[in-house]
């Protein structure tokens, strides 16, 4: 079976400059918000993960002169010390903070052959469109450039390891725009990269949690390139991974535009068929799985779901946003596929229950749902059953930052 992860010779800032490159993922930016992020700031990541903002508006973001203007621009960074290149294989620890949340992970190059054979588990469909932009992109920079997000079981020799780096002077500590901590270690001792290697290498699997266009891309580009040396930089992926239990998975809400031509009272009425409902005096947060909260007509709601609606031997429909959309969305709003409806919209939990209250006094929609967070047990139990979870089942805070560790292909 093919090894997990390797070290990988980073792409990266020069210190004194990590702040001026790091930059937020290039999927959470519009083309708008990126242009105006990047306006007086040669070099940031963006000109590099957003490079549309260089050419006139209107330019097709999928056009070849982006992903040809993306390359340009990394290849000027290279050329002016910006970013330099790690003389070695080597590990990075890399730590977010976000509020009082810590997690402490470790960038890694993934094994694309691990992943052909399922050893990098899925738990999402990709879709065409999204994985030929990023085979382009990482093709026309011959570099990967925005990390996957990977998660496993707590390894106590991880933590051992990451417990000695972290206790010697870190390369980069950033705050970034939204107040996101970064702070980076290189790792480049060989008995220490050694450990780390046999840790990952001893796992059974690890896990996408965020980033599966971008690890198909990848298998793309290597199978592509064919290169049969397992050591090749092109049969490895960019990724950091933390483990599971410092792994932050946020709410992922429902608001939905109509009742479904049901009065407020009547919806309450049915709702009562599958779920508990007790009025709440303020907010309705679930403070735990199969529990609801729903703002309806300037109240709020705590639905539990019966214990006999809760499938025990299904991963995927034990879920709570399954739970919801089996027990209440389809049935009683008409919610058929939520990856195609227009009637319903989806709020990650970052924005908070206000924006769920928002949505609905605007007159915008007319009910909202907030939902417990995926547990990552469930997104191990998923992807351990070879399932698909449904859409907008994980929000996953803090973001990584593009820019700090890149890696290139030859």
């Amino acid at each position: 079976m093919p090894t997990l992860v390797r070290p990988i010779a980073g792409l990266r800032p020069q210190p004194g400059l990590a702040a001026e490159v790091a930059a937020p993922p290039y999927d959470v930016l519009n083309t708008a918000e990126a242009r105006l992020r990047a306006a007086g700031k040669p070099l940031s990541f963006l000109h590099i993960s957003k490079p549309e903002i260089d050419l006139p508006p209107g330019t097709d973001p999928y056009a070849p002169e982006v992903y040809q203007k993306g390359a340009e621009n990394l290849a000027r960074l290279m050329a002016d010390g910006t970013l330099i290149r790690d003389d070695q294989p080597c590990y990075y620890v890399y730590r977010l903070r976000m509020g009082d949340h810590v997690q402490t992970g470790m960038v890694i190059g993934a094994s694309v052959a691990a992943y052909d054979a399922n050893k990098i588990k899925k738990h999402e469909f990709t879709r065409p469109q999204k994985e030929d932009d990023r085979v382009r992109q990482i093709t026309a920079l011959n570099a990967q450039t925005g990390p996957v997000l990977l998660t496993f079981r707590a390894s106590e020799e991880l933590r051992t390891v990451v417990a000695k780096v972290t206790a010697t002077p870190f390369t980069y500590d950033i705050a970034a725009d939204d107040g996101i901590g970064h702070t980076l270690w290189v790792v480049n001792d060989n008995a220490l990269i050694a450990r780390i290697s046999d840790a990952f290498n001893s796992m059974d699997a690890l896990y996408i949690a965020d980033g599966h266009h971008r690890s198909a891309s990848a298998s793309r580009v290597a199978a592509a390139a064919q290169a049969e040396a397992e050591s090749a930089n092109v049969n490895c992926f960019l990724a950091v991974a933390f483990p599971d239990d410092e792994t932050m998975i946020l709410d992922y809400n429902r608001v939905v535009k109509d009742l479904n031509r049901l009065s407020a009272d009547q919806l309450l009425d049915q709702v009562g068929a599958n779920f508990a409902v007790e009025t709440s005096k303020g907010p309705a947060k679930p403070a735990a799985p199969g529990e609801f909260g729903m703002y309806l007509d300037g109240n709020w709601y705590r639905l539990t779901i019966t214990a006999d609606k809760v499938p025990e031997a299904d991963p995927v429909a034990r879920l709570d946003v399954s739970l919801l959309q089996d027990n209440l969305l389809r049935p009683l709003l008409a919610i058929g596929d939520p990856r195609t409806d227009n009637r319903i919209d989806f709020v990650g939990g970052i924005r908070g229950l206000e924006e769920l209250e928002r949505r609905v006094d605007s007159g915008e929609m007319a009910v909202a749902f907030a939902l417990y967070p995926t547990e990552m047990s469930a997104l191990m139990a998923v992807a351990d059953a070879d399932e698909v979870m449904p859409p907008k089942s994980t929000w996953f805070e803090p973001k990584l930052a593009d820019g700090l560790v890149s890696h290139v292909l030859d």
